[in-house]
């Protein structure tokens, strides 16, 4: 056998994170009862213990997404994975979609749904802005989609979409209506099925406070008659709900081995939103993104997004002329251990990003941001 190369055989310490109060827009720090429930010894991922648990996500995750859709999993990766997850089995090559881009994660949607032979249609409005009702007729109206996706809680601008009729539009043209609530499932109110919504996916590291590294992801009755009529197979094997469905179905049919410890952490949190009900949470949500922007005003500093659109979850906070955006997160870091995550595409350098998601939504977090910013300031 030739000689071992021990370049890179290094000697590393312990690990020891440093103690950050994550503000930014995700991820938030994990609920202590997350973290214990990870360290749980595993099992197999088809043993009948782990089987029980899977029924309890899938259970749990229905009612925070207010659905009863059979097809509810957690994909085996993160937010992006369900994104990605989201348009792979619901576009095929050729067919005409409309996406709203209003922030990053719009642009993120084109991106995906070009590389998988849609044919796009933006509807665009500046970062921070919502699209009406008439803007998004019109859209499907003369391009006749097969697929509308919505960015509802766009995490670039804190902005959040109305969907009042969509439903109802998406249906009349025979449409799926897919959205991103990657930063409002369990922070921000979700109706999907009152809501008429298709296609949902999110992320676990957002309002939830469970690392990331699982994608939440749920296919309505029509989303799935339109997977079982598709001409062609999903072009992404891993990620064909097809195939994953029967892993997560009745049949419970090896498909890929499971994130076993992840599943046990989006348990607990799920049942952490279970315990204090969706209407508390919401609640809690709401009260301490007020105390943050009343607090803002008092210092002079505005909110980018208007009030009757802003998230409670997110909140983009214009940086002040003459202000250094990127120095100001840093010193922020340096000194107190917070992060506060500057502007992406459009906005960086213009914003701030402050987010008070799941475990960290709470009022002392609040009072400690604003006086720490006002002392960096």
């Amino acid at each position: 056998m030739p000689s071992v190369n021990n370049t890179h055989r290094i000697s590393t310490t312990d690990l020891d994170t440093p103690p950050r109060l994550l503000l930014g827009p995700g991820p938030s720090n994990a609920h202590p009862r997350v973290l214990r429930a990870l360290s749980n010894r595993q099992v197999g991922h088809l043993d009948p213990a782990f089987l029980a648990i899977m029924g309890e996500v899938q259970e749990l995750l229905r009612y925070a997404w207010q659905t009863d859709n059979p097809v509810t999993v957690p994909v085996s990766g993160t937010g992006s994975a369900a994104m990605e997850a989201a348009v792979a089995n619901t576009v095929e090559r050729g067919d005409s979609v409309v996406i709203g881009v209003n922030g990053y994660f719009g642009e993120r949607l084109v991106d995906m749904a070009t590389r998988y032979g849609a044919e796009v249609h933006r509807l665009d409005r500046a970062w921070g802005e919502a699209f009406s009702f008439d803007e998004i007729s019109e859209a499907v109206e003369r391009h006749k989609p097969r697929v509308l996706l919505l960015v509802h809680a766009e995490t670039s601008t804190g902005a959040r979409q109305p969907l009042e009729g969509v439903s109802e539009l998406c249906r009349e043209h025979d449409c799926l209506l897919l959205i991103d609530t990657v930063t409002s499932l369990g922070g921000v109110p979700l109706f999907l099925d009152e809501w008429g919504v298709d296609v949902a996916y999110s992320g676990t590291q957002k309002c939830l406070s469970c690392p990331p590294g699982l994608g939440p992801l749920t296919l309505g009755p029509r989303a799935v008659e339109r997977l079982a009529a598709r001409k062609t197979k999903v072009p992404n094997w891993y990620l064909d709900m097809s195939l994953v469905g029967q892993y997560w179905g009745k049949e419970r049919t090896y498909h890929h081995t499971a994130p076993i410890n992840m599943n046990y952490g989006l348990r607990e949190a799920l049942r952490l939103v279970a315990e204090e009900g969706l209407e508390a949470r919401w609640e809690r949500h709401a009260r301490n993104a007020r105390l943050l922007w009343d607090g803002l005003g008092e210092m002079g500093l505005a909110c980018h997004v208007d009030e009757a659109i802003r998230l409670p979850s997110l909140t983009t906070i214009r940086v002040p002329d003459g202000v250094d955006a990127a120095a100001v997160s840093r010193e922020l870091m340096a000194r107190y251990n917070i992060e506060m995550a500057g502007g992406l595409g459009e906005l960086k350098g213009k914003v701030w990003r402050v987010g008070l998601m799941g475990f960290n939504s709470r009022e002392e977090n609040v009072r400690l941001l604003l006086s720490a910013l006002a002392e960096v300031l």
